[in-house]
């Protein structure tokens, strides 16, 4: 749920196969979307607090998620998240930026089943040309 090339690492080094390695990698990465934005701006708001006490407003890191929003919106923030971001960033920014549930389920599903597909098949492959050369 953490890092999502965390799922097929971790089920290659399993034994699993690339189908059950893509399942539980999107399982992985739905599983922290839909915890994260049904505990909704509250929590958010809550955890971001925990970790911070004065927050500033106007930060580099904050310019360049607003910047980023603005150019590609959910679909790119939601494409983007499984290869430079972690399923929790991608989500909570989603939140941040008031996108409704049911938008950010559906992107992030069809995200997390592209690049599940793509990472499951190389890293399976990548071990097989690795380990089981003849």
């Amino acid at each position: 749920m953490i890092k999502f090339i965390g799922g097929p690492l971790s089920g290659v080094a399993s034994g699993l196969t690339w189908v059950e390695t893509f399942i539980f990698t999107v399982l992985g990465m739905m599983t922290t979307v839909v915890v994260l934005t049904l505990l909704g701006e509250n929590a958010r708001k809550r955890f971001l607090h925990r970790l911070r006490k004065k927050k500033k407003l106007f930060t580099p890191k904050n310019r360049r998620m607003v910047r980023m929003w603005r150019k590609y919106g959910l679909k790119g923030v939601a494409f983007l998240t499984p290869v430079f971001f972690s399923p929790i960033i991608g989500t909570v920014m989603a939140i941040s930026f008031g996108e409704p549930a049911k938008r950010i389920f559906f992107y992030m599903l069809g995200s997390a089943l592209f690049w599940g597909v793509i990472f499951s098949l190389f890293i399976n492959e990548l071990n097989s040309f690795i380990f089981h050369r003849v």
